[in-house]
């Protein structure tokens, strides 16, 4: 039977409420997670069950787990939505911004996957987790050393997990978005001139959009993806892959 319960931390960013939509679009139940319950409130729909935790720790990941399985039932699925941008060149990063850098990104899948198979061990279920990485984590791009860095670790995380709990029937993937229009991008999107820029980037012509990852990310989830474990799905309209036509002037 197909995955029926989600569990989803950062839940009140862009591609957390797709993928929130893109859960509850399949008829299963999507549980957000989330550490500002004003933000989750405005975010998401008023009868999509939510839980307050921060999956940034060990101490509020395995919260939440407990909660969601107390409240709604042990979670088929497990997706990571969390995570933020650092754009800055090492000599310019300070260690604070290192570390958070890797608190909202690798810290938070590491903990929260880390949580969810334990539960799901527990009750002797298979599973299904998905995280998230970056084009950043594959290629070299200037200037994203602590978030390539964090994404690198992900992509290392999803192959080594998926291999050690295949016996358990738990799979374990991730995708690797190129730039997508979400809050945490739309420094680069304020412009026409940033807009076309980024767009040009692309050999599809375009930049992301929260669906564009969402839809991968609940396919992953599912049960047609059922022989799928320990892969990193680029969903990055051809960055990591395709050369983009450069046109002359």
């Amino acid at each position: 039977m197909d995955r029926k319960l989600v569990l989803i931390a950062g839940a009140r960013g862009g591609l957390g409420r797709a993928l929130t939509q893109a859960v509850q679009a399949r008829g299963w139940t999507a549980v957000a997670i989330g550490r500002d319950p004003a933000a989750l409130d405005a975010g998401l729909a008023a009868e999509t069950p939510r839980i307050v935790a921060d999956v940034g720790t060990p101490e509020g990941a395995r919260a939440a787990v407990a909660e969601c399985a107390e409240r709604y039932g042990v979670p088929d699925g497990f997706a990571n939505c969390a995570g933020e941008v650092l754009i800055a060149p090492l000599h310019r990063t300070s260690e604070a911004q290192y570390r958070q850098c890797l608190r909202a990104n690798l810290d938070t899948a590491f903990f929260g996957l880390t949580a969810w198979i334990d539960a799901l061990r527990a009750a002797g279920r298979p599973g299904a987790a998905v995280l998230v990485s970056s084009v950043a984590g594959r290629i070299g791009i200037p200037n994203h050393e602590a978030v390539a860095a964090a994404k690198g670790a992900i992509e290392a995380l999803v192959r080594s997990a998926a291999a050690t709990y295949a016996p358990l029937g738990l799979r374990i993937n991730a995708v690797a978005p190129g730039l997508v229009d979400t809050p945490a991008t739309a420094g680069f999107l304020r412009t026409d001139v940033g807009r076309r820029a980024m767009a040009a980037q692309y050999p599809l012509g375009r930049y992301g959009v929260p669906a564009d990852v969402a839809s991968a990310m609940a396919w992953l989830l599912s049960d047609e993806a059922a022989w799928t474990t320990g892969q990193i799905l680029g969903v990055d309209g051809g960055f990591t892959a395709v050369r983009p036509t450069v046109k002359g002037s």
